[in-house]
């Protein structure tokens, strides 16, 4: 079967999180990603976390999946000119460096317009055009400059960043998009085009919901807000959905760090709701019986959901509440996630063989195309395609690949 990307080359210089996801996403989709690196050591988390002495970690084999792997010193004049000679054979360049980084080794937008005028140059900066331009961003800061850690946790505690990696992967799925309209784009116009996102605007843009209700905040407060106090900004609401239903984590037997479920009470479900818990005796109350009633005690309202709830794990909650049509979801801990058989029977949690550290889990494709399977392979040994990239793709000799070698180029 053909791959969605079969034929598109991308030039992988991403290190650590962000553009690493980016291009594991290309590579699913069926692009060649030759992951450029510099010899011996690498990408910097190749040895950052390790859990197996000398041998590449996790935080490195589970985000380049389905890569090839060429070393290449760009110091060495003989590897500047085997970088360009890839750039001007390849559809895209990814990259993630510090602002200016590469412009400095000469590898400028302008440059590249002249020498492979069909290339995408794809970047991941913290910060976009303006005062914040040179100032260095990682996961946590993108999440407090975007929105997300003002708004995120409980009212009387401070601001929380959240699990997920919103800063970095969240930065990598809207590079992905801006990568994949500008090579459709390329069909209409045969240029290539400049692709920028910055993490505090790919956080930005995932807080919409927030900047929503910092406008409504000026009319009056959020009635589906749990807060008794409001000031001029959006607060923290702990679990509170946010949304036009009201929801809430709710503690579940037997009272485990994650035994919780979250539920959100519709309108059309109160009384089935009701029944289900036992509590027949609070249909037709007039304080219980109405959504504009009920948000003014919600706190009493899951408490009384709790009571039930409390009483069984929340996987006999998430059957019986489905049962009758309540939306609900138990909290997974990632024990949860990785021994979840519907996740692995979906390719969503998937074993890798690596040469080294033998079998490991990794996160299989979201994306999801009829026609362009993924099959999620291992990240590369470091220089592993070395030879065989530039024997490929740029047509080099055995005896030139030995003398790089020797002179330390690749």
């Amino acid at each position: 079967m053909s791959k969605a990307l079969q034929g598109v080359r991308v030039v992988d210089m991403t290190h650590v999180q962000a553009g690493p996801v980016c291009t594991q996403m290309l590579a699913w989709l069926g692009a060649d990603v030759i992951k450029v690196e510099p010899p011996r050591r690498g990408d910097v988390t190749r040895s950052q976390l390790r859990d197996i002495p000398d041998v590449d970690s996790l935080y490195f084999t589970m985000l380049n999946s389905n890569k090839r792997s060429l070393t290449l010193d760009i110091k060495h004049e003989r590897g500047r000119e085997i970088l360009w000679e890839l750039l001007r054979k390849s559809d895209v360049l990814v990259e993630n460096f510090g602002p200016g980084a590469l412009d400095r080794q000469g590898i400028t937008w302008e440059r590249l317009q002249e020498e492979a005028p069909r290339l995408i140059y794809a970047s991941i900066k913290g910060f976009g055009p303006g005062s914040y331009e040179q100032a260095k961003a990682y996961e946590t800061i993108a999440q407090a400059m975007g929105g997300a850690m003002s708004t995120t946790g409980f009212e009387d505690g401070p601001p929380t960043s959240t699990g997920a990696q919103i800063g970095d992967s969240g930065s990598a799925v809207h590079l992905l998009a801006a990568i994949l309209a500008a090579l459709l784009q390329r069909h209409q116009t045969g240029r290539g085009q400049r692709v920028q996102i910055a993490m505090q605007h790919a956080v930005l843009n995932l807080c919409r919901v927030k900047i929503r209700d910092h406008q409504r905040l000026q009319r009056g407060p959020l009635a589906e807000y749990p807060n008794q106090e409001f000031g001029h900004a959006v607060p923290r609401s702990g679990n509170a959905s946010g949304g036009g239903q009201p929801g809430w984590a709710l503690r579940c037997r037997p009272g485990g760090p994650n035994d919780f479920i979250y539920v959100i009470i519709q309108p059309h479900v109160w009384d089935r709701l009701l029944r289900q818990i036992g509590r027949e005796d609070l249909l037709q109350n007039p304080a219980w019986d109405t959504p504009e009633a009920r948000l003014s005690h919600l706190d009493d309202v899951f408490a009384t959901i709790e009571a039930w709830t409390s009483q069984h794990t929340k996987w006999e909650v998430f059957e019986q509440f489905n049962a009758i049509d309540v939306p609900c979801g138990p909290v997974f801990d990632t024990g949860d996630i990785v021994e979840d058989q519907s996740l692995r029977a979906t390719g969503m949690i998937v074993e890798v063989e690596h040469p080294q550290r033998g079998s490991y889990l990794n996160v299989g494709s979201p994306l999801r195309l009829s026609d362009s399977s993924v099959e999620v392979r291992r990240a590369p040994l470091l220089g592993e395609h070395s030879d065989e990239v530039l024997q490929e793709v740029l047509g080099l000799e055995p005896q030139e690949l030995e003398a790089m070698h020797l002179q330390g180029v690749i």
